[in-house]
């Protein structure tokens, strides 16, 4: 089998390909444009080791640009896993067209590479982030009232309805993966768990943006991981959509106590105003993902904040 993953050096796209290589004899086809939004470095590293695999290869390509993305990937793909996107819903308020282009445009360029390279599925990520400011918890896929707050929520709504559109036009499977809050060994540096870590870890401050009582559901990758591979076998639907979260809302407070346990450290805290486009809280309905995926988180917070902590010191020793 023939599996192009895209954002393939990103946080949940090297951990994914590692698992791939390790579990299956796939051929396993990374692209990734290395984007400036964190260091190229940090993405070097999550790859160098895929490299020693015979059936591996990596192309440095921008979804973004079809002509090359035509012209390099050349082979018919069994599956395309389309993980790269612009990320950070803060920085989608400051730039929304850089959000647009990559994330509907680039989206739309990957379905077309899709179409012509004879591929029989697409699961793509989408984001939690898309149901927006509703109460109604905790989310379920047969939400339809989405009340967007950021372009970054909106670009991810359109992607989905692109894939639908795709779908039903060309008779390809598309599977769209609405991921929560997603932490584990990688994570990009801008993220609070790892900020908060590294920060604590050097006895810096930490900001925290509201009063402290917001809440997300944490889900550790290797949980993630599990529903992305599962969906390699679903085949009841042309289209489908499912929450992969933890089924579990954790406040700032608890997060933090948490990552105070671990490090046995305490952290120094400063208040800020909370920022705009972030959800004051976030809840999966993970029953849909259960039944169809067998999908069944393992990882309690304190667990996967330990095992994070773990990689952290050994990504900087390593240094």
């Amino acid at each position: 089998m023939n599996i192009l993953i895209t954002g393939g050096a990103g946080f949940i796209g090297s951990n994914l390909i590692d698992f791939l290589l390790d579990n299956t004899n796939y051929n396993i086809i990374s692209i990734d444009n290395f984007d400036n939004f964190y260091s190229k470095k940090h993405k070097l590293d999550n790859i160098k080791n895929q490299f020693n695999y015979k059936n591996f290869k990596f192309y440095e390509i921008d979804i973004t640009n079809k002509d090359i993305l035509f012209a390099k990937l050349t082979e018919n793909y069994d599956v395309i896993i389309h993980l790269a996107a612009k990320a950070g819903v803060r920085p989608s308020i400051l730039n929304p067209i850089a959000y647009i282009k990559t994330n509907v445009e680039g989206t739309q360029n990957i379905l077309d590479l899709a179409k012509s390279r004879k591929t029989k599925k697409v699961i793509s990520a989408s984001s939690s982030s898309i149901y927006g400011d509703i109460e109604q918890f905790p989310w379920n896929e047969g939400i339809s009232n989405f009340n967007p707050i950021s372009p970054y929520a909106v670009s991810k709504i359109a992607g989905e309805n692109l894939g639908k559109v795709f779908s039903n036009l060309y008779n390809i499977q598309y599977v769209a993966l609405r991921f929560f809050t997603v932490y584990g060994p990688r994570q990009r540096p801008d993220l609070a768990i790892r900020k908060f870590i590294d920060s604590i870890e050097k006895n810096k401050t930490i900001s925290l943006f509201g009063d402290g009582t917001s809440s997300r559901d944490y889900t550790y990758i290797d949980d993630i991981l599990s529903g992305v591979v599962a969906c390699l076998d679903y085949e009841k639907k042309s289209f489908d959509v499912f929450n992969l979260g933890n089924n579990y809302s954790v406040s700032l407070f608890n997060l933090v106590k948490t990552i105070e346990q671990v490090l046995n450290k305490k952290a120094k805290i400063e208040f800020l105003p909370f920022q705009k486009g972030d959800l004051k809280h976030t809840l999966s309905n993970i029953s849909k993902a259960n039944i169809e995926l067998n999908y069944a988180p393992q990882t309690s917070l304190k667990e996967g904040i330990e095992k994070f902590y773990n990689w952290y010191k050994q990504a900087n020793n390593a240094k």
